[in-house]
């Protein structure tokens, strides 16, 4: 029997993809989710972090989705949110 393309082959675990990308409240502008991840994230200048205009257009990358997920894993107050589909 043929799984995954490889006889016998068991079918590993399923990337969920990120559709949506939020910021809650209690931010501390500490800059790491923009360094982490600039196409999504930015922190204007005496402002809280956010998620960029057009930021959407980046979740198709595999890289952008796996470097949301480390700012969110990495956040020091854990504000940043995403869904998954």
């Amino acid at each position: 029997m043929l799984r995954n393309g490889v006889p016998g082959a068991i079918p590993g675990p399923v990337a969920m993809a990120i559709e949506r990308v939020w910021i809650i409240e209690g931010c501390i502008s500490c800059n790491l989710c923009e360094d982490l991840c600039n196409k999504v994230f930015e922190v204007p200048g005496g402002s809280t972090s956010r998620v960029r205009k057009g930021y959407v257009q980046h979740l198709n990358d595999a890289d952008v989705e796996e470097q949301v997920r480390e700012a969110a894993d990495s956040c020091p107050v854990e504000v940043i949110q995403y869904e998954e589909s």
